[in-house]
């Protein structure tokens, strides 16, 4: 397909985060939408995100839950893309929620699917996580449920096309933890909590993870889950090189992987890698249905077993660099 949101109604479920506050911003500058619409169930946020764009005046902020089949519907007409990020994600809280999870993170999706084809969007374009990949914890299994509902959501009698993203940690997000870490440096002489000395995690500065929402809605036929590629490292050589940059002699504490957590994360498994392909961008898993072998036959097949973060691991010097380029070393 050929990407334009020109003149098209946008829909962003969970629009107030800090994605989808992105993502406003590079369709306004990029392209000239008819009309962007923000749903979401915390008018704090909304109230917030429309001073920050209040030049704009084809943004439409929705009060709606998604967990409402009618208000969903009904909010969802006449639209042309649908971008679906809301959820539940903090691991900690879904562990010792695990029926809200459950009522968030796949009752809702059932019905952003039910509500798009019941409006004829043309593109459902669903962000999931590397926690869905070979899931542990209610959060990633969940997730690993939502990705499967919208990937099936795809078949012959829809009119819509149903893609999922999977990506890892992006920085500045809220509650993420180049943020935290950030603040505990410059503002507190307390020790920076780590997990694990080995722990590894991806990461990615918002304004990529955006570019790579549009590239994949850009490349999509449906069925697929494009898996971004992404730098990852050691989780104590991040934080080093903050302390450094704060002039800061690193000290820390060991405080144990919490429930659901997992040493390094996964973005491909084992299984999906045998009917993953790839692009410079993104490793593309493929339904095993093999709806879109014909489509895909001039990718090459993924050569790795499976993709985690503990495969190649950035320096200090390419942390630094990924850190300045992300805009986190400015103070």
């Amino acid at each position: 397909m050929q990407l334009d949101f020109n003149n098209k109604r946008i829909f962003i479920t969970g629009g107030t985060g800090s994605w989808w506050n992105e993502l406003t911003k590079q369709l306004l500058e990029k392209y000239n939408p008819k009309e962007i619409i923000i749903y979401s169930r915390w008018e704090l946020a909304q109230v917030m995100m429309s001073r920050k764009f209040s030049e704009h005046k084809n943004i439409k902020y929705m009060i709606g839950d998604v967990r409402d089949l009618s208000r969903i519907t009904e909010s969802m007409k006449n639209v042309d893309y649908v971008f679906h990020l809301a959820a539940l994600k903090h691991v900690p809280v879904c562990e010792d929620y695990p029926e809200e999870s459950v009522k968030t993170n796949v009752t809702w999706t059932e019905n952003v699917v039910k509500a798009a084809k019941a409006n004829h969007v043309k593109v459902v374009i669903d962000v999931s996580t590397d926690k869905a990949c070979n899931p542990i914890n209610v959060y990633g299994s969940c997730k690993s449920l939502w990705e499967k509902i919208m990937i099936q959501a795809n078949d012959e009698h829809s009119e819509t096309k149903f893609v999922c993203i999977r990506a890892g940690n992006v920085m500045w997000t809220n509650g993420s933890i180049i943020p935290f870490f950030k603040d505990l440096l410059k503002n507190t002489s307390r020790i920076l909590p780590i997990t694990d000395v080995w722990m590894t995690r991806y990461f990615m500065t918002l304004q990529e993870a955006i570019w790579l929402v549009f590239k994949a809605t850009d490349n999509c036929f449906g069925w697929e889950v494009f898996v971004t590629k992404m730098p990852a490292c050691h989780i104590i050589d991040l934080a080093e090189v903050l302390s450094n940059h704060y002039n800061k002699e690193l000290k820390y504490s060991v405080v144990w992987i919490r429930p659901g957590e997992k040493l390094h994360e996964e973005l491909v498994s084992e299984y999906e890698a045998v009917n993953t392909v790839e692009d410079e961008n993104f490793r593309i898993i493929l339904p095993m249905t093999k709806k879109l072998d014909e489509k895909y036959k001039n990718h090459p097949k993924m050569k790795e077993e499976k993709y985690t973060s503990n495969d190649i691991l950035m320096n200090k010097n390419e942390i630094h660099a990924m850190l300045k380029d992300g805009g986190f070393l400015n103070d």
